[in-house]
């Protein structure tokens, strides 16, 4: 009697194998098991950056963008608890310039303006 040969997709043959470790409890005792993924990839930042992001990150550097990222969700957050006036006026007029910094330098990051690409495929070109 011949025997039935089922035709699975790649993907499905995965998920079925998946499913079938799952019944046998094979990742039950994984570290981090119950816990939350850890995401902390910027999805607003290219990918070519996020992996040089990342490179720093693990030697202990964090990108200027990061951390001009951090004070402009800190100043916004204390702008509306900030009594003085003065305080309030510097405290706006910073969050002014860390937000045109970081809107200049992502229009200067090769691949988000159209112009600079060209300039760099030009370039590259040249050598």
């Amino acid at each position: 009697m011949p025997r039935h040969v089922s035709v699975f997709s790649p993907d499905a043959l995965v998920e079925e194998r998946i499913r079938e470790a799952i019944r046998r409890g094979d990742f039950d005792d994984l570290p981090g098991a119950g816990r939350p993924l850890a995401l902390d990839d910027d999805l607003l930042v290219p990918p070519e950056a996020r992996i040089a992001n990342r490179i720093l990150k693990n030697s202990g550097f964090v990108p200027l963008e990061a951390l001009e990222r951090r004070e402009i969700a800190a100043l916004e957050a204390s702008i509306a608890r900030l009594g003085d006036a003065a305080a309030r006026q510097r405290a706006l007029t910073r969050l002014a310039l860390l937000r045109t910094r970081l809107g200049e330098r992502r229009a200067r990051a090769p691949g988000r303006n159209p112009y600079d690409a060209r300039r760099v495929a030009a370039r590259l070109g040249e050598l």
